[in-house]
């Protein structure tokens, strides 16, 4: 079992955040550092350091999160003008905490490339 992190202990609410979905097994809340408008961070309740770490068991688990990150961008009035999904992996891909999250990022027009 992966170590306890950081986005385990904001999804059970021992550190503080703001909150925009809640479910048995997934939690999303605004990044404290937003990088757009709209900046919503969606984590699993069940930690994957890395996308690289996952299996063939958590393939309900990533369709789901895509899922749920798709409510949030519509709820959140991003998909008439659209919108960017980020999963970053490991250090050199800009990757600071090791729990599997998706970044929604919206609200204003997104250049390519990134950076």
């Amino acid at each position: 079992m992966p170590e306890d992190t950081l986005f385990s202990k904001i999804a059970r609410g021992e550190i503080p955040s703001t909150e925009v979905y809640s479910d048995e097994n997934f939690y999303a809340f605004r990044d404290i550092n937003p990088g757009a408008p709209t900046h919503v961070l969606v984590v699993p309740r069940r930690p994957i350091p890395m996308i690289t770490d996952a299996t063939e068991a958590d393939a309900l688990l990533l369709g789901r999160l895509l899922l749920v990150a798709n409510k949030i961008a519509e709820k959140e009035g991003l998909t008439k003008d659209g919108f960017r999904y980020v999963i970053n992996c490991g250090a050199w891909g800009g990757q600071t905490v090791f729990h599997l999250h998706v970044h929604i990022l919206g609200g204003r027009p997104m250049a390519w490339p990134p950076g």
